[in-house]
């Protein structure tokens, strides 16, 4: 992989790590949570190029495609993604499905990923939600919700989830 791959104003290097997190991306709205785990709200499969070039190994689509329309189900977006030879994983999240299962698939996902990740869902809140959860017995509560608030979501709401997860 490029050390330098180009992403509009942004470059993710061979590390998967974000060049100049300061400026906006110029059409999808990307936050860097670690590393080499990113999240987003919805994304159009017009949008997949840019992602495979700016370096983006795996895609997990955590929207239902019953929030959308066609042009935005996990389908559609697989597609492009696979032409683009970029991994695919579709993992729907609601409320009802937010379990410890979905949480380790989640993980389990990002783990074998040969690069960078991007996740999305309406707003990237769920994606950072099911990360988060998947953390819990790896980091500490502070690392993940700092984490989480770099990124603009706040999930202090969560300590005693993530402390309660940390101790089994």
């Amino acid at each position: 992989m490029d050390s330098n791959l180009k992403f509009n104003a942004h470059c993710i290097n061979s590390a998967g790590q974000l060049i100049n997190p300061r400026i906006p991306f110029v059409f999808m709205d990307i936050r860097q949570i670690t590393p080499s785990y990113f999240v987003s709200p919805q994304i159009d499969a017009a949008e997949i190029a840019e992602l495979k070039e700016a370096g983006i190994a795996t895609i997990i689509c955590n929207r239902p495609d019953s929030e959308v329309t066609q042009d935005f189900q996990a389908e559609t977006i697989q597609a492009a993604a696979v032409a683009a030879n970029i991994v695919f994983v579709n993992l729907p999240i609601t409320h009802q499905t937010l379990n410890a299962e979905n949480v380790r698939l989640h993980a389990n996902e990002i783990d074998k990923s040969a690069g960078p990740v991007l996740a999305y869902c309406a707003s990237g809140t769920r994606s950072t939600i099911i990360w988060a959860l998947g953390q819990a017995e790896r980091r500490q509560a502070d690392d993940i919700i700092i984490a989480a608030q770099s990124a603009g979501y706040d999930l202090e709401y969560l300590r005693a989830t993530l402390n309660a997860l940390s101790k089994k």
